[in-house]
């Protein structure tokens, strides 16, 4: 309002006037007059350059939108996506991440997390081709190469797995999450040596509950044990790869003891099972203890009788030891001292198998001394114990 009063007043007390000349015409304007028609051809001339701007500018625009709109309904399919795989709806989840896709930023994230959609509904070639669209980013090789490994492995295809692993090893990747499912990759392809490497690179982490690593220890070590050869040289050369420290593990060497026995390494087998059990007593090692006994009438079977004996002072109660005793007794035909650590096995004795081991052991001592009928009574219990 100041500022039209103002202009009012000024042009009010403006006499001075514009003459325009065009032989033979004379046109004569005031001041004000121009200065309006300038004020107003400036805003014609102004509003025409803006109007061609904005229409040479439209296709820019246009596109510039579209590109707006594309993104956000690309980032709010990115995020659906994710949610429906977190809720576990992985249809829609796939739907969401098709969505995605639509830009190039989410094309990659968006991929990976259909892929994993679709190997949830149980969808092979769909997951492949997920994955194989991802193949040519960089920027998400390792993303893509974990996603491959925990995939391949729920779908116990451990060899797709391990060449993942392979490519993540030769880029340089060792973060405990890869080296989880490298471990269980090697585990489905039962390379057993690998499998122990990696747990005890994982303990030192204190990635595994110790529960599980002990368990992973006992299948690799059974495993390796295991073997059906009678290779005995290969035997010795698997047990002298484990360390010490587990060495003394007593399913491990429990399990070494019965496959040194079974190959007729039993002074190795006594020597494995004498070790553990001065580190940590368990019934598992006692039984391997009796099963590696040495052969009747020799130093060495009269040496275990001897040790079992001593470790019988500090364990009255065992039952396990004193059935490992007696059977010791039983194969060097020391009658009385047989038959008495049986009885005391067989009165401490819970386990039905004990039980019924306890009785065959005393039942071949009285057929040994001709005694039939008191034979005959423990095959009878060792029969009925079978039943229970």
């Amino acid at each position: 309002m100041a500022l039209a009063i103002g202009i009012a007043v000024t042009a009010r007390f403006n006499p001075g006037n514009v003459v325009l000349f065009y032989p033979p015409h004379r046109i004569d304007l005031s001041l004000n007059f121009v200065i309006l028609l300038e004020l107003l051809l400036f805003a014609i001339g102004y509003a025409v350059l803006r109007a061609i701007g904005a229409t040479v500018s439209m296709p820019a625009r246009v596109a510039a939108y579209r590109h707006r709109k594309r993104e956000r309904d690309s980032n709010k399919g990115l995020r659906e996506a994710l949610k429906a795989l977190f809720e576990g709806r992985f249809g829609h989840a796939e739907k969401a991440a098709m969505r995605a896709c639509e830009l190039a930023e989410n094309a990659g994230l968006a991929a990976l997390i259909g892929a994993r959609a679709a190997h949830r509904m149980r969808e092979p070639a769909r997951r492949d081709g997920w994955l194989a669209s991802v193949s040519a980013d960089a920027a998400l090789k390792t993303a893509r190469l974990m996603t491959v490994t925990e995939l391949m492995v729920d779908d116990h295809k451990p060899e797709a797995a391990l060449e993942a692993v392979a490519e993540l090893n030769a880029s340089g990747v060792r973060h405990i999450y890869a080296l989880q499912w490298s471990m269980r990759a090697h585990q489905q392809a039962k390379n057993w040596p690998e499998v122990l490497r990696l747990v005890r690179s994982l303990d030192k982490h204190k990635a595994l509950h110790p529960a599980l690593s002990a368990r992973l220890r006992e299948l690799a070590y059974d495993a390796l044990l295991g073997d059906s050869s009678d290779d005995s040289e290969a035997i010795l050369r698997i047990w002298a790869m484990v360390p010490t420290s587990e060495r003394v593990k007593p399913y491990i060497a429990a399990r070494a003891a019965a496959a040194l026995s079974a190959r007729g390494l039993h002074d190795e087998a006594r020597a494995t099972v004498e070790e553990a059990l001065n580190n940590d007593w368990d019934d598992r090692v006692v039984r391997a203890y009796r099963e590696a006994a040495a052969a009747a009438g020799t130093p060495a079977l009269l040496a275990q009788i001897e040790k079992c004996e001593l470790w019988l002072r500090t364990r009255p109660n065992d039952a396990e030891l004193a059935l490992t005793l007696g059977a010791l007794c039983l194969k060097q035909k020391l009658w009385g001292k047989a038959q008495r650590y049986l009885e005391q096995a067989l009165s401490d004795a819970a386990a039905p198998a004990m039980v019924r081991e306890c009785h065959l052991k005393l039942a071949q001592l009285h057929e040994a001394l001709g005694q039939q009928e008191q034979a005959a009574f423990h095959y009878r219990q060792c029969a009925l114990a079978s039943l229970l």
